[in-house]
C-alpha cells in the first residue's frame, strides 16, 4: 500500500496503490550518496531543508538514518514564507510527522515586507539567508537540499531558454555554497535520483506528504515547464530527451566548469594580491599570457570581491576592460561594476569606485553592520541599562546628530589628515594607496569624522559612540569561491 500526494494539511488517503516506479532508497545507496558530496566530520551535524513536499520529506528520513549510522545529528528546517494561508499550518504539521519519526525540527519565519514583483526570487533568496543563519548561529556547518535529477534536467532547460552560458547550463552543483555573511555549506546528495524513487522511499514507510499548489502556478515558468513536460515525453522520450539524459548532460558540463574553475584560481593565484582594505593590485601581462575564457573569468572575480557585486558585468563590457588592459602598456583609468581601475606600481590597482560607496548606516550598541556589501563592522555593547543610555546619548549627540557609518571620502581624509599629520605619510606595514582611501568605512557625526579604523584614527575628546570591536572585509562574492561539484 503507498501513501497519495494531497494538497493542504489533511492526512493523504492510505488505501489506494501508488504505480510502481522504481525501488525505495535503500541504506547503503543512500551511504554512497553521501560519500559523494562528503567528506563530513567526526560525529556530522547536518540541517535538513524540508518544506513539506515528498522530496524534502524523504531525504530527511534518509539522513536520519544515516546520522544515527554515523554517529551524528540532524535537524529539520522549515521556512514559513507565509505566501499562502495555509503555509504555517502545514509548517505545524511537518513539525508533527517529524517529531513522530524522532526528528528535530524548526520552523523559520520570512517577516518584513514583500517585493512588488520578483516574489519568488526574494522568497528563494530570503530562504537561504534564512536558513544559513540558523546554521551559523547553531555551529551547523552543512545544508542538506533535496535537489534531484527532475530538478537537475528542468533546470538545465531554463537556463538553456534564457541563453545561459557554461556556468549556467552546468546547472546545480552537488556541493556548494551559500554567499553573504550566513555562508553555509550546501550538499544535494539526490541529484541522481529521480522523483519517483523519492515517492517510492515515502510510500514504503507509510509516510504522508503536501503538494505545494504553487509548483503548478502556471505563472512560474518552471511551473509551466514542468506540466508541458510529461505531455511532450511521448515524442521527446523516443529521441533521447530525457530527464536522465538531460541531467546527465548537466552533468558533464558540469566537469568542464570544474575544470574551468581549477584553470581561474591558479590564474588567481598567479595575478592577483589582494589586501584586507577590499582592493587589489593585478597583474595584467598574466592575464594576458592565460585562456581567453580564464582570463576573462578571472577579471570578473576581481570585480565581484572589490566592487560588492552580485552580478558578474555584461560581457560585452567586460570583454572590452579586458581588451584595454591586456592590449594597452599604460592604460588610463577605467571604471566598471562599481570598481575603478588606474595604472599603480608596475601593475594595474582595482578598488572601490568611491561615487558608488553611498550607503549610509546608522550605528546603535551592539549593531554588526555589512556596509557597501563589501565590510562587516561590529560594535561594542555596554555592560548595563545607564551605560547604554549614555552612549545612545552620545551616538545621537545633544544636538540629535546620528552617528553614521558612510565611507570616509575625501573631505573626511582631510579631516583626518590635519588632525594627526603623521597620516599624510599613511604609515603602516601595507601603505593603503590614495585612490583606496576615500572609499573606506568611517564613523561620521554632524559632518564630522569620529573613527576611521583603517587608519588607527579615533577622535580624542571623548567616546563618540559604541567601539568597533571588529572589521572585516566580507563581500558577497568572494574572490575565489568554492570548487564547482558534479554528483
Amino acid at each position: 500500500m503507498s501513501i497519495r500526494p494531497y494538497d493542504g494539511v489533511a492526512e493523504a488517503p492510505r488505501a489506494a496503490p501508488m504505480a510502481a516506479s522504481g525501488a525505495p532508497i535503500a541504506g547503503d545507496e543512500f551511504d554512497a550518496l553521501m560519500a559523494a558530496v562528503g567528506p563530513f566530520e567526526a560525529g556530522p551535524r547536518i540541517a535538513v531543508a524540508v518544506s513539506g513536499g515528498a522530496d524534502s520529506l524523504a531525504l530527511a528520513l534518509l539522513l536520519r538514518d544515516w546520522a544515527d549510522a554515523n554517529g551524528g545529528d540532524v535537524v529539520a528546517l522549515t521556512v514559513d514564507h507565509r505566501l499562502r494561508p495555509e503555509s504555517t499550518a502545514e509548517a505545524r504539521k511537518v513539525a508533527g510527522w517529524l517529531a513522530a519519526r524522532d526528528i528535530r525540527h524548526r520552523i523559520l519565519r520570512w517577516d518584513g515586507p514583500r517585493p512588488a514583483s520578483g516574489l519568488q526570487d526574494a522568497a528563494r533568496h530570503a530562504r537561504y539567508r534564512l536558513l544559513g543563519a540558523w546554521c551559523r548561529q547553531n555551529g551547523v556547518l552543512h545544508l542538506a537540499v533535496a535537489h534531484h535529477r527532475e530538478d537537475q534536467a528542468e533546470t538545465l532547460l531554463l537556463r538553456l531558454i534564457r541563453g545561459s552560458g557554461l556556468d549556467g547550463l552546468a546547472a546545480m552543483a552537488a556541493v556548494g555554497e551559500t554567499k553573504g555573511e550566513a555562508a553555509v555549506r550546501v550538499i544535494r546528495p539526490l541529484l541522481p535520483i529521480g522523483r519517483d524513487r523519492l515517492r517510492d522511499t515515502l510510500a514504503a514507510c507509510g509516510q504522508a506528504w503536501i503538494e505545494d499548489p504553487s509548483n503548478r502556478n502556471p505563472a512560474h515558468l518552471r511551473a509551466r515547464l514542468r506540466m508541458q513536460l510529461p505531455a511532450l515525453a511521448p515524442s521527446l522520450a523516443p529521441a533521447g530527451l530525457t530527464a536522465h539524459r538531460l541531467a546527465g548532460t548537466a552533468r558533464q558540463l558540469g566537469r568542464a566548469r570544474a575544470a574551468l574553475d581549477d584553470m581561474v584560481a591558479a590564474l588567481l593565484a598567479r595575478a592577483v594580491a589582494f589586501f584586507p582594505a577590499g582592493y587589489a593590485r593585478l597583474d595584467a601581462s598574466a592575464l594576458a599570457e592565460a585562456p581567453r575564457e580564464a582570463s576573462l573569468r578571472a577579471l570578473a572575480r576581481v570585480l565581484l570581491a572589490v566592487g560588492g557585486g552580485i552580478y558578474t558585468p555584461r560581457l560585452e563590457r567586460l570583454e572590452r576592460l579586458h581588451a584595454v588592459l591586456i592590449g594597452t602598456e599604460a592604460p588610463p583609468p577605467r571604471t566598471l561594476a562599481g570598481c575603478r581601475l588606474s595604472c599603480h606600481r608596475g601593475g594595474v590597482l582595482v578598488c572601490r569606485e568611491a561615487a558608488k560607496a553611498v550607503e549610509e548606516l546608522p550605528v546603535s550598541p551592539g549593531a554588526r553592520l555589512h556596509w557597501d556589501g563589501r565590510f562587516v563592522v561590529a560594535f561594542g555593547r555596554t555592560k548595563d541599562s545607564q551605560a547604554a543610555s549614555v552612549h545612545m546619548a552620545r551616538t545621537r549627540g545633544a544636538d540629535g546628530g546620528e552617528l553614521l557609518l558612510r565611507r570616509l571620502g575625501a573631505d573626511g581624509w582631510r579631516q583626518i589628515a590635519a588632525a594627526a599629520p603623521a597620516l599624510r605619510d599613511n604609515p603602516s606595514p601595507v601603505p593603503i594607496p590614495a585612490a583606496v582611501r576615500p572609499t573606506l568605512p568611517a564613523l561620521w557625526r554632524e559632518g564630522r569624522v569620529l573613527a576611521a579604523p583603517h587608519f588607527g584614527y579615533r577622535t580624542q575628546d571623548g567616546l563618540p559612540g559604541p567601539a568597533i570591536t571588529r572589521l572585516d572585509y566580507a563581500p558577497a562574492q568572494a574572490l575565489a569561491t568554492a570548487r564547482f561539484t558534479v554528483a
